[in-house]
């Protein structure tokens, strides 16, 4: 059939149908109101208008997350886009499939500092896969595809679009393209042999594995391989739900809430084998785990970009593959004869089994004790934990478990603001599901507000708010380099309850350990989206030690160092 003649918004949504797109998330605007009346007789494209363009963006990037498809958000030109650039970075650092489509100022007005003009290819460029402007119309479907090509393949990651407004407007007479299939790397058989002859010579190793879009079964096929070979198990950071906890070879996570023993058994491993992880500064303690360019343990990194490998570290053996696929692919291999690491696999195990017991405390609110009381619920078996940035994070990430299909999502780019926005979006993308959305006070102010688009949408998120009164992080950062000196990290907070059910969601605040799970039970019960405000001591600034204990550590460091 001869395609029919159609405004530039309408070929525009159309794309987004052929694609696969049933969830968009947005703040809407002028700039592409074309994109949004051709919204309005698409009934299978469900719209979800955020109250911010970060809260829009945040909510796609965890849709990507959550479901392997590229999150689609829109927003309006400049401010717009500057709020949701935030959301772009995290998928980017994330390697989180997403496309931003900017609208943008008309044609006509280019290049003269028009109302809310921005060059996005320019903003963009260094925090994206690709950066476009679509000036004509009749190629939207050629850059929609490619869009959605470019955010799934290889490394995921985000793609931005301008689209100008007289653009979209334009009538054209155009073919629609066909639907993205997504291109992945897989092993050769040559490469299993490689990876199986490195590790054979080892005696001492470890696997690390990381990188999006974890599939269940290939995380069942990784932990089939390496319970074979007795092979321990460590998770990257925020990647701990890639293979089951209560396995007897994982051994924690390599980021910044496992067994503290695990970053010393990881700089003294003579092999480690990287499946999926980019080796960042967060999973390798600020590039302290291994020497670059050339690392002392024998490295094996399987990665989807070839650009990767070698990045920052050589691997003896690199490999480009696709996590999943090659998980999937040692299903072939048979296990190794000779394992002389099963003892140091053992007492890795071990050392991640005590650091499950929380911490002696006294106080009225302990979240280690009410962590543990969570992760041996019924609660845990499927549901969706979100995390923020921030010191608050290390309890669920040290004391929760995440065994497939339960799921964590969290920025490893570290940006405050996130966890209420993704759990609105989790929320959506899995209404059946238990989800838990962790903040602290300081990030809940930057996006709390998104409980009204929850709300809105019959979402059904638990926000809990670890409420200490200062930014917990820096402070702790603080105290550590110049003790005593307290600057800028206070907080005065609202009444986190009054607001919650101002906004029109189940609140309530809790004091004390053993109120803690009869309050989230009442809050499962409501079947409506709550929240619930811990009052936490301050005091107690990680899972692992206080306020006053880093101080005096600090202030004893520099009575040394004066003498």
């Amino acid at each position: 059939m001869s395609p029919k003649p159609r405004s530039g918004g309408r070929v525009l949504v159309d794309q987004l149908l052929i694609h696969g797109v049933d969830m968009a998330f947005c703040v809407p605007g002028e700039s592409y109101l074309e994109v949004l009346d051709a919204l309005h007789d698409s009934r299978t494209i469900r719209l979800i208008n955020a109250r911010h363009e970060a809260g829009a963006a945040n909510m796609a990037e965890a849709y990507g997350k959550l479901t392997g498809k590229p999150g689609i958000c829109m927003v309006t030109r400049g401010p717009g886009a500057t709020h949701a650039s935030v959301g772009v970075h995290t998928a980017m650092q994330d390697s989180t499939p997403m496309i931003l489509l900017v609208g943008q100022v008309g044609r006509d007005m280019m290049d003269r500092e028009a109302f809310q003009e921005i060059d996005y290819r320019q903003m963009f460029g260094s925090v994206v896969k690709w950066a476009a402007q679509i000036d004509d119309a009749s190629r939207i479907p050629e850059y929609m595809a490619r869009a959605f090509h470019t955010a799934t393949s290889g490394r995921p990651g985000p793609v931005v679009l301008a689209l100008p407004e007289d653009m979209l407007t334009d009538v054209v007479t155009v073919r629609d393209a066909e639907p993205y299939r997504v291109a992945k790397p897989a092993p050769t058989h040559s490469d299993l042999l490689r990876v199986q002859a490195a590790l054979a010579k080892a005696q001492r190793p470890l696997v690390i594995i990381g990188g999006p879009g974890w599939q269940d079964e290939a995380g069942a096929a990784i932990q089939a391989f390496a319970e074979a070979n007795d092979l321990p198990v460590a998770a990257s950071f925020r990647r701990m739900d890639a293979i089951a906890p209560d396995s007897r070879v994982y051994v924690g996570d390599l980021g910044t809430s496992g067994p503290p023993e695990l970053v010393k058994r990881a700089k003294e491993a003579d092999l480690l084998l990287v499946i999926g992880a980019r080796l960042g500064e967060m999973t390798t303690q600020g590039y302290t785990v291994l020497e670059s360019p050339e690392p002392k343990q024998t490295l094996i990194h399987i990665h989807a970009d070839p650009d990767e490998l070698g990045r920052v570290y050589r691997p003896d053996v690199g490999v480009v593959a696709d996590a999943n696929a090659f998980a999937l692919a040692t299903a072939a291999l048979k296990p190794l004869e000779t394992r002389p690491w099963k003892a140091w696999t053992q007492a890795a195990r071990a050392d991640f089994e005590k650091s499950l017991v929380p911490n002696p405390y006294n106080g009225e609110l302990d979240m280690g004790r009410a962590m543990r009381e969570l992760a041996t619920s019924r609660h845990v078996e499927s549901y969706v934990v979100t995390v923020d940035a921030g010191n608050h994070t290390g309890w669920p990430m040290r004391f929760l478990p995440f065994k497939r299909p339960a799921r964590l999502v969290g920025p490893t780019s570290g940006a405050m603001g996130y966890s209420v926005p993704a759990a609105v979006a989790a929320s959506l993308v899995h209404p059946d599901r238990l989800v838990l959305g962790m903040i602290g006070d300081g990030g809940f102010m930057m996006s709390g507000l998104e409980i009204a688009t929850a709300v809105q949408y019959g979402a059904s998120p638990i926000i809990l708010v670890f409420d200490n009164g200062i930014y917990g992080t820096i402070r702790m950062h603080q105290e550590r380099e110049h003790p005593a000196r307290v600057v800028g990290t206070d907080l005065k907070s609202p009444d986190f309850v009054g607001l919650a059910k101002s906004l029109g969601a189940h609140a309530e605040e809790v004091t004390r350990t053993e109120d803690f799970m009869p309050a989230l039970e009442r809050a499962i019960a409501a079947r409506r989206t709550a929240l619930l405000a811990l009052k936490i001591d301050p005091e107690i600034i990680t899972t692992r030690t206080t306020m006053t204990a880093i101080r005096e550590a600090a202030l004893k460091r520099q009575a040394a160092q004066a003498r």
